[in-house]
Formats: structure tokens, C-alpha cells, sequence
């Protein structure tokens, strides 16, 4: 098996590193190895944003965001591995000063200057970057962003100090300023020299895979039973960091294009997805919104932008956290798992996959190759809600996906999946068939809340305690069906912070 080094474009020329371990985090390289000290360690786990860079991948065709060849996408730069990089760019902030002329600041940089957007100055390389991807990609489509969409471009930045004002504030200001953009032509060919066919193989140690295409990806799991799978690194990260696991061979599924596809697969756009397991949640959310589009707000909830880039819907599926966002979500989609091994391909609903906490019904070399959600009656009316502590960029204490097809007013099917109410994400069966063929109306939402009891007994912890959980469950199914009643549900703007917030810069 050939190994060479890890290659990648930085600060204007292509990096060779022969030396790291496979789960050298790209910070430690850039802080340690590279002197590229602007780029910080806040919380080494994904959270913070003080670690924020951009990472430019070869643009895809069709890409709509895409920046004169490039497509760039914020990072957490403590928990990615080294290798990853492979193949692609890296930016730091350390690059953004480099694009202005001469002495001058990036207006990114000039405008939190003059907007007195940094106070201590720790995070506020990692706002630069975000505040930067933001920048290149509106310029790049000629338009300027709201100040709405500037807050959620930053929701994975935390700033102890400034306040959020300011930066607002100077998010808007860089686009009033001269431009200053990159130029992309010297990164595209050099991405393009560095392309290669085939598994890229790395060792140091313990052995890092990267194989290009589903084939080899298969016959690789298959022949490697035992080695860690990885994909965006936005879980497996924090072993590393925190627990300060040895990860064995790993698997990266990063490179296989055909696991990032989502392809329709009705003409009616109501339903039939097929979301391959690479996709980032990002892409991933982004499909499911715009065929349901009261699935924004737990979208642009789900964690942060950073961590959507990095992280795949396949991942959070797999890895079956019992907090995780996607699954409550995609159970009321009716989604299947596409699992594979070798050649053989085999399917099953989603609630099937769930064995126990942590625990699922993958067999020995076999991984999950795609999330399949199947055509769905155009009656169904799916929404989704997360609660937790933090409203931007934290996790759930609870999150609920709910869908329900009425007959005139008579319940005809429902779905009730929740997450964080036991140890794996589930549907309430109880309350579901408290409802099905009932009148949706108030008092079948009674006998349902009631039923969940029977459904789930939470546990208490850091989180929420079981009690409050309850609670909220409950609560849920009330506001779902204020929603969704035959007889003046509410609109969005009265229950969605952001439908109101896009009413009220309208």
C-alpha cells in the first residue's frame, strides 16, 4: 500500500507534511508547526469559533455559491485531522491581510476597526474568517447580505466581551468599503495539480484512508472491518480532544463524491430524497428545507455553520446520539437508513436502525451509504422544534419532529419522534395512536400529552431535568397543533423567530 504526504495549499504555495500523526487537529499544525498564531484555541471542541478558518475545495458545477472556481466553507480548525486537508486549500486569517494592498486592512478587518468590533481580541480572528466566507461569497453573486443572515453566518462565533452589536454592525460596513477579494486562479490550479485518482493512503503510525469513490470505499470497510470511519470529524473530533482516545486506522469518507449527491427521486417535490451519507448537514438541511420549509428554523439551528460545513446528516444518523437533530426529524419523514456492504445493498426505516444508546444494527463491515426519504402525500404537514438553553449553536435538551395527514378533520396518520426522552430517538407510539382517527382537536392533543408517559421516562442531567422535558413534550404537541388546526392555525410569524425576524426586516 503506497503512502505519501499530506498536500495542500496554504499561504500561497502547496504544503508538504510527511510527519504528523492522522489526528493532528489542522490548529495544533497552524499554531505549533506553521506559526500561524492568529488562529486560537478557545474551547477545542468545535463550539467557540475561535478557531475558525476557511477551507477551498474545487467548486462543483452547478455550485451556486461558489467563488470563481472555489467553494469555501468555514471550519473548526481543534477538530479537524490533518490529513483531511489533503487535496483542498487552507485560509487563516494570517491570509486575509495578505489579499488587501499594501499596508492596508481587508475591509473585513477595517470595518471591525472602525465599528470597534474587538474588545479582549481573542475571538475576533475567528468572527474575521466567518465575516471574510461571507464576504467573497456575496461578492462573488453581486449582493449584500441581510443583517439576519450576517447573525446566522456568526452563530457559531462566541464573543465574551464586544457584544454582537458592533460586529453586526461591521459585518454590514465591509461592503460599503473598497473591494478586496482573492484571487482565486493561483488556488484553482494548484487544486487542480494536486488532484489524484485513487485512495490516498497515509501513515504515521496508525493509518489514514481516503478513498475517491464508493467502490473503493466499500471494498475498503470491507477489508477493514475494524477501523474508525470518519466523516466530518465534528464528533469523532472531541475524542481526540477530550478523552484522549487512539483512534486505530481510520477511514475518512470525505473524498467520495458520490456520497455527497442528493437527488430527487420523484418528479413531484413533495418527498423521494436520496441524501447520501457524505453530504454535509449544511447541503443536507438545505434539501429538506426547501421541500418542507418549516424545517428552516431547526436548520439554521442545527449547531453552526462551521460545524454544518464539516459535519454529514449520514453521521448524525450513524452515530445515534440520542440528542441528535436529524433523526426526530427524518422519522417524521418516514426516512430509511441505505446501509452497505461489499456489493450488497439493504435498506430499512430509520426507528429500526436504533438497537440501545449508542448502539445499532450495522453489521461488521458494513457502513450507511445514504438517508432515503420516500415520496410523501402532499397533506402531510411536518415541523420540527429544538429546545435547549442557547438559542444559537448549542444542544438540545429536547428536539421533536412531527407530522400529521388530516382527513377533513379526522387525524389519518401521524408521526411523533422525539429526541433527548430516551436513550435512543424515537417515535411515541402511545400518543400516536391516541391520535390516529380521532378529530384533531383539543382534546385528542389532551389525550395524547397524556399518552406520552407511557412513550418515554426522560432522565435528568446538565441539560434539563425530566420533569421539564416532559413538560416540554407536551407543550409541543400543543403549539404543533395550534399550527396545524383545520380553524385558524397560527402563521409562522407568530410562532417562528425567524419567520418574524425576515417580517420585520421586510
Amino acid at each position: 500500500m503506497h503512502t505519501r504526504p499530506i498536500r495542500f495549499f496554504h499561504r500561497g504555495r502547496v504544503v508538504e507534511v510527511a510527519d504528523a500523526a492522522p489526528t493532528r487537529s489542522v490548529l495544533d499544525w497552524l499554531r505549533e508547526d506553521a506559526r500561524c498564531t492568529g488562529t486560537k484555541e478557545g474551547c477545542n471542541e468545535g463550539d467557540c469559533g475561535a478557531c475558525t478558518v476557511v477551507i477551498g475545495t474545487l467548486a462543483a458545477p452547478g455550485d451556486k455559491q461558489a467563488v470563481r472556481g472555489l467553494t469555501l466553507q468555514t471550519v473548526n480548525a481543534c477538530i479537524q485531522f490533518l490529513p483531511t486537508l489533503d487535496g483542498k486549500a487552507l485560509f487563516s486569517v494570517e491570509d486575509v491581510k495578505a489579499i488587501a494592498p499594501g499596508e492596508a486592512l481587508h475591509p473585513t478587518q477595517q470595518a471591525m476597526v472602525e465599528c470597534h468590533g474587538s474588545q479582549c481580541g481573542f475571538c475576533t480572528p475567528g468572527f474575521v474568517m466567518s465575516m471574510w466566507s461571507c464576504y467573497e461569497q456575496h461578492r462573488a453573486a453581486g449582493s449584500v447580505p441581510t443583517r439576519q443572515a450576517l447573525a446566522d453566518e456568526l452563530s457559531g462565533n462566541l464573543c465574551r466581551c464586544t457584544g454582537y452589536r458592533p460586529i453586526l454592525d461591521a459585518g454590514q460596513r465591509m461592503f460599503e468599503l473598497p473591494a478586496a477579494t482573492l484571487d482565486t486562479a493561483p488556488v484553482v490550479k494548484a487544486l487542480r495539480d494536486l488532484a489524484a485518482p485513487g485512495t490516498f493512503h497515509y501513515a504515521q503510525g496508525a493509518g489514514f484512508h481516503a478513498p475517491k469513490t464508493l467502490d473503493e470505499l466499500a471494498c475498503l470497510r470491507e477489508a477493514k472491518p475494524d477501523a474508525r470511519l470518519l466523516a466530518g470529524s465534528t464528533d469523532v473530533g472531541l475524542w481526540v480532544n477530550k478523552q484522549f482516545r487512539e483512534l486505530g486506522e481510520i477511514v475518512y469518507l470525505g473524498e467520495v463524491a458520490e456520497l455527497k449527491r442528493i437527488e430527487p427521486l420523484d418528479a413531484g417535490g413533495r418527498g423521494g430524497l436520496w441524501i447520501g451519507a457524505g453530504a454535509s448537514l449544511e447541503a443536507a438541511w438545505r434539501a429538506l428545507a426547501q421541500r418542507w420549509p418549516a424545517l428552516t428554523d431547526v436548520w439554521l439551528r442545527f449547531a453552526s455553520p462551521p460545524i454544518r460545513h464539516a459535519g454529514t446528516m449520514g453521521g448524525n444518523v450513524a452515530n445515534g446520539s440520542p440528542i441528535g437533530d436529524s433523526a426526530p426529524v427524518l422519522m417524521a419523514l418516514d426516512a430509511q437508513i441505505e446501509l452497505r456492504r461489499g456489493q450488497r445493498v439493504r435498506r430499512m426505516p430509520l426507528p429500526d436502525f436504533y438497537v440501545d444508546y449508542m448502539k445499532n444494527r450495522l453489521e461488521p463491515g458494513e457502513f450507511v451509504q445514504a438517508v432515503v426519504i420516500p415520496a410523501l402525500p402532499a397533506r402531510r404537514q411536518v415541523r420540527a422544534y429544538k429546545i435547549s438553553k442557547r438559542f444559537d449553536c448549542d444542544i438540545s435538551a429536547l428536539c421533536a419532529g412531527l407530522a400529521i395527514e388530516l382527513d377533513g378533520d379526522t387525524v389519518s396518520a401521524v408521526r411523533l419522534a422525539f429526541g433527548g426522552l430516551a436513550a435512543v430517538v424515537k417515535r411515541a407510539a402511545a400518543a400516536e395512536a391516541a391520535l390516529v382517527g380521532q378529530p384533531w382537536s383539543q382534546a385528542s392533543v389532551a389525550a395524547a400529552q397524556a399518552a406520552l408517559a407511557e412513550d418515554f421516562k426522560p432522565l435528568s442531567d446538565m441539560r434539563a431535568s425530566a420533569a421539564y422535558r416532559a413538560q416540554v413534550a407536551a407543550n409541543l404537541l400543543q403549539r404543533f397543533w395550534l399550527e396545524t388546526r383545520t380553524k385558524d392555525p397560527l402563521p409562522a410569524s407568530a410562532t417562528s423567530v425567524f419567520a418574524a425576524m425576515t417580517h420585520e426586516e421586510a
